[in-house]
């Protein structure tokens, strides 16, 4: 496996990208979702390190050898909610059966006016977190993302929704103009999001501990919660088959203070507490999950977890 997630290539290609969104949009969600089985064997026969990692992570969560059905279903869970980001760009949630959770945790700090950090992960679809804001035009949303990672990707989707697309922030950018982009936001009221758990390379982590073993998360979602003196929430969208999506919200953080003494210990102990919430909602539904490398980043990657969930 690639040492680092940033360094495997895009897959799928540009043509393959148009030709399901075309399909999606021109025929329908249904006629769509017909294409979901042959991409998810094309990416289980071609694609034989996201595959390997698929495994090891089954295997972890399971305790137990992954099958190579279940992978197939890691797969094409993947594939399902990449192609519900077109239609929740292009119209918002109104095809989609969701149960959200804890919303009022998230209403509750927005209504103080000072905005709010929303950190999600690569679990599930942070694309209906952004989807449910359409229901608050009112709102100032804004996305922390980097384009330059599978930017056919980016590029396809993002078309399908241009204010979307402007509400982005590049991680990309120079690091004045995502500093002065965010205390904008802040300064606004914005709902900033962002994905909390992977890193960027030469990004300051902490390793600790997630699903038993070490694993290395960043530390820059707690540090800019900290310059921005915003409430932190967690947000979470797991696909449960079909067109059905349940969606957690809870308080994090009401500030993050990061004193000068022992700023290293808070800072790991503020990556812990989001590691175990990760954990939890990994632990609900494992095929959500979508970090397709060795996350743990160890020559051990299929260790048995303790606590681990039932297949």
């Amino acid at each position: 496996m690639s040492a680092h997630w940033s360094e495997r290539r895009e897959g799928g290609g540009r043509f393959a990208l148009w030709l399901i969104r075309s399909i999606g949009l021109t025929c329908g969600r249904a006629a769509a979702r017909v294409l979901l089985p042959p991409i998810a064997w094309y990416f289980f026969l071609r694609r034989g390190p996201e595959r390997r990692a698929s495994r090891a992570f089954l295997t972890r969560l399971f305790g137990r050898p992954a099958r190579a059905t279940e992978v197939l279903r890691h797969i094409h869970c993947y594939a399902a909610t990449i192609l519900d980001r077109v239609f929740l760009l292009a119209e918002s949630v109104r095809r989609f059966e969701l149960v959200v959770h804890g919303l009022d945790a998230l209403e509750a700090e927005l209504a103080r006016g000072r905005g709010a950090l929303l950190l999600g992960a690569h679990i599930g679809s942070f694309e209906v977190l952004r989807a449910l804001a359409d229901r608050r035009p009112e709102l100032r949303v804004r996305w922390l993302m980097d384009r330059a990672q599978t930017p056919a990707l980016t590029r396809a989707l993002l078309a399908l929704n241009p204010a979307a697309a402007a509400a982005v922030i590049d991680v990309g950018a120079e690091a004045t103009d995502i500093a002065l982009a965010l205390h904008t936001a802040a300064a606004q009221g914005a709902l900033i999001g962002l994905l909390a758990d992977r890193t960027r390379r030469g990004e300051a982590v902490a390793p600790v501990d997630f699903l038993g073993a070490p694993a290395p998360f960043p530390l820059a979602p707690y540090r800019i919660a900290a310059a921005l003196q915003v409430p932190v929430v967690l947000g979470f969208g797991l696909y449960r088959g079909g067109n059905r999506y349940e969606v957690y919200f809870e308080r994090f953080a009401e500030s993050i203070q990061i004193p000068r003494t022992a700023r290293a210990a808070v800072l790991r102990a503020f990556a812990q507490r989001y590691a175990d919430r990760l954990a939890h909602y990994t632990r609900l539904d494992p095929y959500n999950w979508f970090n397709f490398y060795d996350f743990w980043q160890s020559p051990d990657p299929v260790r048995r977890t303790d606590g681990g969930a039932a297949a």
